[in-house]
């Protein structure tokens, strides 16, 4: 059984993710705050955190770089704050997601299955996917730059696998974003993608100005530009 923890201090919101989680199969706990979910990360381990923003004593942001410090669990951010800059901030410090709310559970259910999958899948492929200075190693789903790893978020990852494995190919937005949450494209905030992109430009790119792999195709999407040598995924 999926274990998860819910930092969330809304008691209405709380109750009911819960029982919808409970529902699919999911052990879930509570905290309000991040004194107790620090005692309670300590103490057990867990799949998936779920964790809000805005709490009594203080921001989750701060709790998921603490997390990150010492652990690999998966994060999802769940938040009232839909601004450009809250989202980048909250990938860029190690979440895995990011989803505003008001949301509805079939959305939550579906991208914590996506999520889980995605740490699941990220070992199924064995070699080493090549590109100039760039190399994904997705046995161990990490990613080098001039021989120095660059940190990629899971959807960050995931999105480069996707737009690799449709190399020269131009895939329209709707088509990655349901490929990227294996879900509706109507779930997502279409800003989202936009901030994925340029994020994962920003860390991939020699200049991300003028991006010589992830290229955009004006009122098509975007398509991978580049030649690789031993791809498997």
């Amino acid at each position: 059984m999926k274990r998860v923890l819910l930092v969330e201090d809304d008691s209405t919101i709380a109750f009911g993710v819960k029982y919808a989680l409970e529902q699919e199969g999911f052990n879930i706990d509570i905290c309000k705050d991040l004194e107790s979910a620090r005692k309670i990360i300590n103490e057990n381990d867990y799949n998936i955190i779920l964790l809000d923003v805005m709490l009594p004593d203080g921001s989750g942001y701060k709790l998921c770089e603490e997390i990150r410090e010492n652990k690999d669990i998966p994060i999802i951010f769940l938040t009232a704050c839909d601004e450009e800059v809250n989202v980048v901030m909250g990938l860029d410090i190690g979440g895995d997601d990011y989803i505003t709310k008001p949301f509805r559970v079939r959305e939550l259910i579906s991208r914590i299955n996506a999520v889980l999958r995605r740490r699941v899948n990220s070992n199924e492929s064995k070699k080493i996917l090549k590109f100039g200075s760039l190399s994904i190693h997705t046995l161990e789903a990490r990613v080098y730059k001039n021989g120095e790893e660059i940190f990629l978020t899971s959807v960050e990852y995931k999105l480069l696998l996707i737009l690799i494995k449709n190399k020269n190919t131009v895939l329209s937005r709707a088509q990655i974003l349901e490929k990227l949450w294996d879900v509706t494209y109507d779930f997502v905030n279409d800003n989202t993608l936009t901030v994925y992109i340029k994020r994962l430009r920003e860390k991939i790119e020699d200049d991300s100005s003028e991006p010589k792999y992830i290229l955009t195709v004006r009122g098509l999407g975007y398509k991978w530009n580049g030649c690789e040598s031993n791809v498997s995924i």
